[in-house]
């Protein structure tokens, strides 16, 4: 959320007070004004029945409740609508793979299923080629100027950490040596991290991390192993459960390929 403010400068030696037009009329204005004038129009009635005070305490009432409902829309209603459309999007996925297809959904083209034991047995993500934002709704997206899945180069997937079902909410528990399952319709690849999820904080703007051979400009920082012809995945999810400019990025690297049986 970006909260724009309001910044008022006095030069140095502006006077911080002008003459006021009509100064005694201003003066018996604000004489009411601080007394009993103010206070017997708040009194008065709208329509009859309604105070003044009365509606501005209904008007603030609808702001904090339209406030609270958006935030809990954005943290609670997307991780149940995003729920329902990853669950759509998989049983779509597993009847076009078993027609020989590739399923193209709302959300875009859908490349795979994305497991990782360390979130449990029942972890299941789709991944998607990434053309926009409205892709992560349905899982996790493939960012489209990488290397494909499984190929040379640097394969780079995006999620979000918090809203949208959370696929990488808990990325700072992985460790090195947890594995990557990304399932194609026609094979399985499995990538092994080489570094920790929580090991790299990144700025937004860090575009070194979706490179081909990734290379840190800090020294002495976190970055795979840098050898050409390497086949690397990096996962990419923010660095905070609320808005921030911060990124968390960790890389693996593909072990073992094996093609899935004939259905």
């Amino acid at each position: 959320m970006l909260i724009g403010r309001l910044l008022v400068r006095v030069q140095s030696g502006e006077p911080h007070e002008r003459p006021v037009p009509g100064a005694p009329a201003f003066r018996h204005f604000w004489d009411w004004l601080s007394g009993p004038g103010l206070r017997s129009l708040a009194g008065r009635t709208w329509g009859g029945s309604v105070t003044v005070r009365r509606w501005i305490g209904v008007v603030l009432i609808v702001v904090g409740l339209s406030a609270f409902g958006w935030i809990g829309w954005q943290f609670w209603g997307t991780n149940w609508q995003s729920a329902r459309i990853q669950r759509e999007v998989l049983g779509e996925t597993e009847q076009a793979w078993e027609r020989g297809e590739n399923p193209t959904v709302k959300w875009g083209e859908v490349e795979g299923v994305v497991r990782i034991p360390a979130f449990g047995k029942d972890y299941a993500i789709p991944l998607l080629e990434f053309t926009g934002y409205d892709a992560l709704h349905a899982g996790f997206g493939h960012m489209p100027a990488s290397a494909p899945i499984g190929g040379v180069g640097n394969s780079a997937i995006v999620a979000h950490r918090t809203t949208r079902n959370e696929p990488l909410r808990r990325m700072p528990e992985l460790d090195v040596g947890d594995t990557v399952i990304i399932e194609t319709r026609t094979q399985v690849f499995t990538y092994r991290l080489i570094t920790a999820g929580d090991a790299l904080r990144v700025r937004f703007t860090a575009g070194w991390v979706l490179d081909t051979i990734p290379r840190n400009p800090e020294p002495g920082g976190v970055q795979p192993p840098q050898e050409e012809g390497q086949r690397l995945l990096t996962m990419v999810t923010c660095a905070e459960l609320f808005h921030s400019d911060w990124r968390l990025a960790a890389f693996g690297e593909l072990v073992t390929v094996k093609p899935k049986p004939a259905r």
